[in-house]
């Protein structure tokens, strides 16, 4: 997968959390860093597999993003 990927603690949920920020919506988490980057991608998947069933645009990955 060639999107940037943002993981972090969430206190909240007790777990991991993966996000696409490039795929809106696009996010999973896991007991452990790896375990939410597993999940994440195996959304981020069928992010865009449902997104080419329903003749959506895909955004192109753009590498790394900044952040304020």
């Amino acid at each position: 997968m060639k999107y940037e990927v943002l993981i972090y603690w969430s206190d909240e949920d007790k777990a991991f959390v993966a996000e696409v920020p490039e795929l809106p919506g696009c996010m999973a988490d896991g007991k452990s860093y790896q375990g939410a980057l597993r999940a994440v991608e195996r959304v981020a998947r069928e992010w865009i597999e449902t997104a080419k069933l329903l003749k959506r645009d895909i955004p192109k990955p753009k590498g790394r993003l900044l952040y304020a």
